[in-house]
C-alpha cells in the first residue's frame, strides 16, 4: 500500500485528478474516434478542399473563442457543474452528425464538439493548480497530456476500423454514436470523483469575483508571459497550416498511399512516443529550468513538416511519426510554465485569455493552409516550417527560463 501511495504522490494522483483523467479518456476517445478523419468524411459527402480548411480553421478559432468563457465560467460556477455543460456541448455536436449525413451539417455539430477540448482545458490547468503543490504542477500538467494521448492514439486505429468495415459515411456516423455513450459515460465519472472543494478552489473568493473583461485581464499578464504567446503563436502556425492536410498527403497524395488503418497506427505512434517522453521530462522540468525543454519541443515542431515532404511510404512515414511524436517533449512544461505565471486568483480565465489570443491568431493561419495546400503540398509544408524557425529564434532569445526557485506566486 505503501509502494501505491508513493507512485501515486510521485505522479501527482488525487481523487480530483483521477476524476479528470477518466473523463479525459472516455470524452476524448470518443471525440477522437472520428476526428482525425473527418478531412475524408467531407470530401465523401461532397465538400472540397476549403470545406477541409474551414474544418481546420473553425477548430483553432472556436478553440480561442471558447476557451476564455470557459475559464471563466470554472471559476464563477466551480470544475464540476461546468463540466457537465461543456460535456453536454459536445454530445449535442455528436447528435447532430449522427443525425443529418451532410457536410455542412459535420461544420455545424463542429461548432459544438469542437468545443470540449478547449472550453474545459482552462477549468482542468485550475484544478490541477490548485489540488497540487507547485512542485508538482509540470508532472500533474503531464499525467493530463499523457493521459490525453491514450484516446489520441487509440482512437484513430479504432476508427480506421470501423471506416474499413462500413465505409468513410457509416464509419464515421458509427464512431460518433461511440462517442455520445462515452460522453454520457464521462459525465457520471467525474461527478463522482470530484471532490466538491473544487468548486471554490482557492478557499476565498475573489473581491471582484472572474474577471468578465479579457482587455482588464491581459493588463495583468506578465511581459514573460506575453513572450511566450508570441512564440505559441508563431509554432502554432507551424503546425496548423499543414495539419488538417496530413491525413490527405498520406492517403491520397504520396507515391505509396497508406490506408485509413495504417493511418490510424501512424497516429498511435506518435502518441506512443509522446507517452514514453511525458513522465521524465515533467521529472526534470520540475526539478530544473523549463526553457531548454520548451525550446526542444519547438524544434520538433518546426521540422515535422519539412521532414514529411519528402516520406512517401509507409516505412518512411513511422519515422517522421515518431518526430512528431517528440513534440510533445516539453508541451506539458509550457502548460505549466502559463499556469505559474497566471496570478493565483485568476488562473482559469488567465489561461482561457492566453488560449483565446493564441487560437484567434492561429485560426487564420488553419484556413490560409488550404488557399497554400491548392498551391501545392510543397508550398504548404515549406511555409509552415519557416514559421517553426521564427518561433523558435524568437523564444531562444526572448523566452523566460523559470524555475522552482522563481515560479511565480
Amino acid at each position: 500500500m505503501s509502494h501505491i501511495i508513493h507512485i501515486s504522490n510521485f505522479l501527482g494522483l488525487t481523487r480530483s485528478t483521477l476524476g479528470v483523467l477518466f473523463m479525459v479518456i472516455l470524452v476524448g476517445m470518443g471525440e477522437r474516434l472520428a476526428e482525425r478523419f473527418l478531412p475524408m468524411y467531407l470530401l465523401a459527402l461532397g465538400g472540397g478542399a476549403i470545406s477541409i480548411g474551414l474544418l481546420n480553421g473553425l477548430d483553432n478559432f472556436l478553440s480561442a473563442i471558447y476557451a476564455f468563457p470557459g475559464g471563466y465560467l470554472s471559476d464563477r460556477i466551480g470544475y464540476k457543474r461546468a463540466l457537465i455543460v461543456f460535456n453536454g456541448i459536445a454530445m449535442t455536436g455528436f447528435l447532430i452528425v449522427i443525425l443529418f449525413p451532410a457536410w455542412q451539417a459535420v461544420l455545424a455539430g463542429a461548432v459544438l464538439f469542437l468545443s470540449w477540448s478547449a472550453i474545459s482545458l482552462p477549468a482542468t490547468m485550475s484544478l490541477i493548480a490548485r489540488v497540487l503543490p507547485t512542485t508538482k504542477r509540470t508532472m500533474g500538467v503531464s499525467m493530463h497530456s499523457l493521459v490525453r494521448r491514450i484516446p489520441m492514439g487509440l482512437g484513430p486505429v479504432l476508427g480506421g476500423l470501423c471506416i474499413g468495415l462500413w465505409g468513410v459515411e457509416n464509419g464515421v456516423r458509427t464512431a460518433f454514436a461511440v462517442a455520445l455513450v462515452l460522453a454520457f459515460l464521462a459525465i457520471i465519472l467525474q461527478q463522482k470523483l470530484i471532490e466538491e472543494k473544487t468548486l471554490d478552489p482557492t478557499g476565498e473568493k475573489n473581491q471582484n469575483g472572474p474577471e468578465k473583461n479579457p482587455l482588464r485581464l491581459f493588463q495583468l499578464m506578465s511581459p514573460a508571459l506575453r513572450r511566450l504567446l508570441v512564440s505559441d503563436i508563431l509554432i502554432r502556425f507551424c503546425e496548423q497550416i499543414p495539419y488538417a492536410f496530413v491525413v490527405v498527403w498520406c492517403m491520397n497524395v504520396i507515391a505509396a498511399p497508406v490506408s485509413a488503418f495504417q493511418f490510424g497506427i501512424l497516429t498511435a505512434i506518435e502518441m506512443a512516443t509522446a507517452m514514453l517522453v511525458y513522465i521524465p521530462v515533467a521529472y526534470l522540468a520540475d526539478k530544473s529550468a523549463k526553457k531548454p525543454f520548451v525550446v526542444i519541443t519547438f524544434i520538433f515542431f518546426t521540422f515535422f513538416p519539412f521532414v514529411l515532404l519528402f516520406c512517401q511510404s509507409f516505412a518512411w512515414l513511422v519515422a517522421v511519426f515518431i518526430l512528431r511524436g517528440l513534440k510533445e517533449f516539453g508541451e506539458p512544461t509550457r502548460k505549466a510554465l502559463i499556469v505559474d505565471l497566471a496570478p493565483e486568483d485568476r488562473k482559469a480565465g488567465m489561461f482561457g485569455l492566453y488560449y483565446l489570443i493564441r487560437d484567434v491568431c492561429v485560426s487564420v493561419a488553419a484556413f490560409g493552409g488550404a488557399f497554400l495546400w491548392q498551391i501545392g503540398p510543397t508550398t504548404n509544408f515549406m511555409v509552415a516550417f519557416l514559421f517553426g524557425v521564427l518561433g523558435t529564434m524568437w523564444f531562444a532569445i526572448y523566452g523566460r527560463d523559470l524555475s522552482p526557485a522563481n515560479h511565480y506566486h
